[in-house]
Order: C-alpha cells, then structure tokens, then sequence
C-alpha cells in the first residue's frame, strides 16, 4: 500500500531514470490530458511531496500524480515491454532515449503550472520525509483538533504527510492506544510524532515494510493485517474494524490487550 515511504522511493527512481533526459514521448492516458503532449521537454527533476509526485519539465510545468491504493510507476529500458500491468491500466508513459517510466493505475495525473504547484499539495502539513519537517508544527497540527480520534488525525495529510493506513495501525500499537483515543487523551503527541518520522526514515530505501526489527517476512508488522492471529507482545487476538466517515471507513488493526482507550463506536 503507496504510503510517504513508498512515494519517497518511487520518486527516487524517476528521477535517476529521467532526470536531465529529455523526453522522445509521452503519452497522458487521461481525457484531459489526452491531447498534450510533453516531447521534446527536459525533464528537471522527481520530487515527493507526502503522498504526491512531482514531475517538474522543462517550459515550467509539473505533472502532478498520486498513486491512491494500488498505483505504480514502473521503469524500464526504452525499447522493453512494459511489465507493470494490463495495458489498459497504463495511465502515463514518459520515455527518454534510454529509460521509460510507465504509471499503472493512477488515480491522478495532472498538469500545471510550476508556480502553481501550491494549488495542489499546499495544503499538506509537514512533510515527514521532506525538507519543511517540523516536528513542532505536526504537533500543533494534530492537537488542533482534540477530539479527534488519534487514527483520523494521522491519516489526515493536513496535518502532516506520509501516514498512511498501515502505519496509522502500527503508531498506535507502538504507542500503546487504541486508534479511536482522542488526540487530546495521547499521553506523548510529541512521540507518536517522533516515531512516525523514525519509522518512514527507516524504511524509505526498503521495499519490504518493517515495523518490528524482524525482518523475516511473517514477522515485519505488529498488527497490520494480522486480524485473529496472535499479537506479537501478548498473545491475544488481534482485531480489525472500520474507521472514519461513513463509506469511506479504512480498515484498523489493534490488540484490545496491550492498547488502551476506547474500542470501535461499534463495539
């Protein structure tokens, strides 16, 4: 699941593969795009921003993508046969002379302008893998609203960007609450804050997510994804329910033993 770490990872590609290269195609598989065409541009450089992608050409334009619950952006030789995906889930393919950078199933692709580039991600709060990192600031941002349960405010990227539902999971059972505690009832805000940045810092150059300091693949994760089975600390069953608005509920993993605070509204 494309969270800060994994963007931060994708962006890194993208940007040794096409950075300085300037493009021999593009095609933008989205109907508003789907007349424009970035041939001829040099790109300048890839940038994450939390869960967003900036591909900033040449002439002062972005192409702005977000790679949602499943999306991708895949590289390969220039000549090669894409490999990412069904063809029809293909939403973007920028090719240099030698390397082309496919994007499969993105639910975003925008074009701007450069200096408009606030319009669309200047509403993020603090980026926990970026330059503007400012613990304090995502601090005051989270406490802003304190009856907030702790779960929403981490998954809301105004407050600071990156989180996304595996590790809104995994930061609540490291810092021992459940995730409908309201912010205002989270003992230590500034360390939830502390280890959501250790935690995208260190797993930023891996593919396989690691929460635990176990790296053997069963055992990468606390509770995420392990509904039923046993917690790794106490041997109770872990539990899973919805969280959010109506519709739009994310699934949450936590042990009602070692996490203290309210249960679900559902029980």
């Amino acid at each position: 699941m494309p969270e800060g770490d994994t963007v931060w990872r994708t962006a890194r590609v993208l940007h040794g593969a096409l950075a300085g290269e300037a493009l021999i195609r593009s095609d933008l598989r989205v109907p508003r795009l789907a007349t424009t065409d970035l041939t001829g541009r040099t790109v300048l450089e890839v940038v994450p921003r939390g869960k967003h992608l900036l591909t900033r050409v040449g002439g002062g334009l972005t192409l702005h993508s977000h790679l949602g619950m499943d999306g991708s952006w895949r590289v390969h030789a220039t000549g090669e046969r894409p490999r990412g995906g069904p063809h029809h889930q293909i939403r973007a393919v920028l090719a240099t002379a030698d390397r082309t950078a496919v994007g499969y199933r993105l639910p975003v692709l925008e074009l701007v302008r450069t200096t408009d580039e606030a319009t669309l991600v200047g509403h993020l709060g603090p980026d926990l893998l970026g330059p503007d990192w400012d613990a304090e600031e995502a601090v005051r941002r989270l406490l802003s609203d304190p009856g907030r349960t702790v779960g929403e405010a981490l998954l809301d990227q105004r407050n600071l960007a990156g989180v996304g539902n595996v590790y809104k999971s995994e930061l609540c059972f490291l810092l021992r609450v459940t995730p409908w505690l309201p912010m205002a009832s989270v003992p230590t805000p500034e360390r939830l804050v502390a280890l959501a940045k250790k935690l995208l810092e260190a797993n930023k150059s891996r593919v396989s997510r690691i929460t635990t300091a176990d790296a053997r693949p069963d055992r990468r994760l606390w509770v995420y994804g392990r509904a039923d089975r046993p917690c790794r600390r106490c041997g109770t069953p872990v539990l899973v329910a919805g969280q959010g608005t109506e519709g739009r509920e994310r699934t949450t993993y936590w042990c009602p033993h070692c996490q203290t605070g309210p249960p679900p509204p559902t029980g």
